[in-house]
């Protein structure tokens, strides 16, 4: 084989890994599962629009809000001790122009027929949607760097998949219902801010503002410790057997309870909450997958 061929085929392995991998992988099922979850309950069925919205918020979608974010991100990436792994590639210079392409590219497609397969209250929550993955990151706009404003909006990446779900269902937002939305959303804010506090550092050095550069870590820390509590409390309006899902805000809670005095300059420490995280958000899922069952059986 040629050297040519050779190094060609090392260029393709090596853009297919890392526009994938800015993608996280391991986060994929963060916005397919509520998109899916919602649409299913909310008694959509299993239709063409169920698979087309599942298969966009599994992939695509992930490319358009991290790929993107990974692009212009990149000057504090290269300082962020934690990028790199599991918690996102540094993703070269050289794919950026891919990156961005790939993710327009993949995007319009799942976009356009899910607009034709919904109504007007579904796309203008599709929307809403594109717009905050967008917005969080592109230059002109940056969300992320306005603090507060960086929380609601990443929450808003996977909150809006299920309400999307739910008015592509057609569904009736009851009481338990925008309770458990609002639940979602709280909880989004405050994940998105303990996931700021361990990036403190390395974003101060990059010039980035965030809810936690703004507040500090230990401000950061309790506030979302708080909002974790008051997501479990906005989930008993919910009713039975929904409200069990309240429960299930605890183990965030205890997982950033040792952080509540840090520091600023000991911020990395948060890494270690952060990736209990991650593995907490699929055990979580496992277990609401059985209430959504259960409740579906009872009902």
């Amino acid at each position: 084989m040629s050297a040519a061929v050779l190094s060609s085929t090392t260029d393709l392995r090596s853009a297919v890994r890392q526009v994938v991998g800015s993608s996280r992988p391991v986060s994929w099922v963060n916005t397919a599962y509520p998109f899916a979850a919602a649409y299913l309950l909310a008694g959509g069925g299993v239709t063409p629009a169920l698979v087309i919205g599942t298969l966009w918020f599994l992939i695509p979608y992930n490319l358009l809000m991290y790929g993107v974010n990974d692009v212009f991100d990149y000057e504090s990436d290269l300082r962020n001790p934690r990028k790199g792994g599991l918690e996102g590639v540094v993703l070269s210079r050289r794919w950026h122009g891919l990156t961005l392409w790939a993710a327009a590219l993949s995007n319009i497609p799942f976009v356009v027929a899910l607009v034709l397969l919904g109504d007007v209250m579904s796309t203008l929550v599709l929307t809403l949607s594109v717009f905050a993955v967008i917005a969080y990151s592109a230059p002109g706009l940056r969300f992320k760097e306005r603090p507060v404003l960086d929380s609601i909006t990443s929450s808003t990446h996977f909150v809006s998949p299920a309400v999307f779900g739910l008015a592509l269902a057609d569904a009736a937002f009851t009481l338990p219902v925008v309770a458990a939305l609002v639940a979602f959303f709280v909880w989004g804010m405050a994940s998105q801010a303990f996931g700021a506090v361990q990036d403190i550092r390395a974003d101060r050095e990059a010039g980035i503002s965030s809810v936690a550069t703004w507040f500090g870590a230990a401000r950061t820390v309790r506030g979302a410790f708080g909002a974790y509590l008051l997501a479990g409390v906005v989930l008993l309006l919910t009713g039975w057997p929904a409200v069990l899902a309240s429960l299930l805000v605890l183990p965030y809670a205890l997982s950033v309870a040792p952080y509540l005095g840090l520091t600023d300059a000991d911020c990395e420490k948060a890494n270690a909450g952060w990736r209990r995280f991650i593995w907490l958000n699929l055990l979580t899922g496992f277990l609401v997958t059985q209430l959504f069952i259960w409740m579906t059986l009872a009902s």
